[in-house]
């Protein structure tokens, strides 16, 4: 059986937040990963609200360094720091990420500092991977250097359940090698892994997060099974939104439409909407039918 992947919407404010919703950021969870993407003001608070241990991140992914996106940084560390965090927290975002967080960390005294590595990415693509998932980036236009994000699952060969029962083998060495892709003998019959297992697509997370529209985001968020957008304003704010470089709840729907997309959530919401967010994703549905828009420590699981 495959793991989850669980989001938290700890934030889902745009620039000013609202007393319903909080600054940007978002909590992916799968298996022991924790990888926060952006950390908004009041990120912290909004782990305790959402009943979820902060010590559980181990990696953090900065889109930009907008306020909005990375205020809530240095009281999230200093928080580790007096939870007894022991790992070494990886943080990577786009170019200038080193020399800012350097004048962040020499900006506050720190007690008890926990062990960061700081990473840059500034290249495009995979920055990141190990047997099971893999994360990469794409260069967004946002008037400063500002990233997407993918989660990538890898494809994973599985055990059918039902044709292990079926054949009554036993749990151990045997099933170790039929996940491994080999045959097995069992009271001298040869089963064969191929009629036993199935093998599990890849599963894509996409993270769209502050942008102006571009012909790069369809081709990196293509067939994602969820993608996470911003959607700053409704389509009769086309040009504001052009002017600050932000999305539409029907621009990120016609992403969406043409990316091939399992999902959408619609994310990063002005203040104008906060009495009336109907508008941006009744104007979402009428291009992009599978269109959501979440609220603060909303959870979404795949």
């Amino acid at each position: 059986m495959s793991s989850k992947i669980k989001l938290t919407f700890l934030g889902t404010s745009g620039v000013i937040p609202t007393a319903k919703r909080n600054h940007i950021s978002v909590f992916l969870q799968y298996d022991n990963e924790g990888i926060l993407v952006d950390c908004g003001e009041g990120t912290q608070r909004q782990f305790r609200k959402a009943k979820l241990n902060p010590g559980k991140i181990t990696r953090i992914l900065i889109t930009h360094w907008h306020g909005d996106h990375v205020l809530g940084i240095p009281g999230l560390l200093q928080t580790l720091a007096l939870s007894g965090y022991k790992k070494a927290l990886e943080i990577y975002g786009p170019s200038g990420t080193k020399k800012f967080m350097r004048e962040l960390l020499q900006a506050f005294h720190f007690v008890n500092p926990i062990k960061i590595e700081i990473k840059e990415i500034d290249k495009e693509g995979i920055f990141f991977e190990n047997k099971d998932f893999f994360l990469e980036s794409k260069k967004m236009t946002h008037g400063c250097p500002c990233n997407a994000y993918n989660f990538v699952e890898k494809g994973k060969i599985r055990i059918d359940k039902k044709k292990l029962a079926e054949a009554k083998l036993p749990s151990g060495p045997l099933l170790q090698k039929i996940k491994e892709g080999k045959d097995v003998f069992y009271q001298g019959k040869k089963y064969l892994f191929k009629n036993l297992t199935y093998m599990q697509g890849e599963r894509k997370i996409s993270f769209v997060l502050d942008t102006s529209f571009n012909d790069k985001i369809v081709s990196f968020v293509k067939n994602s099974d969820l993608l996470v957008i911003e959607s700053t304003y409704a389509e009769d704010m086309k040009e504001t939104a052009n002017d600050y470089k932000h999305l539409t709840s029907s621009q990120s729907a016609q992403i969406a439409k043409k990316a091939n997309v399992k999902k959408m959530i619609l994310t990063h919401i002005s203040q104008r909407y906060d009495k009336n967010n109907k508008t941006l994703l009744n104007e979402a549905h009428k291009i992009f039918k599978n269109s959501f828009l979440v609220d603060d420590l909303d959870i979404v699981e795949v």
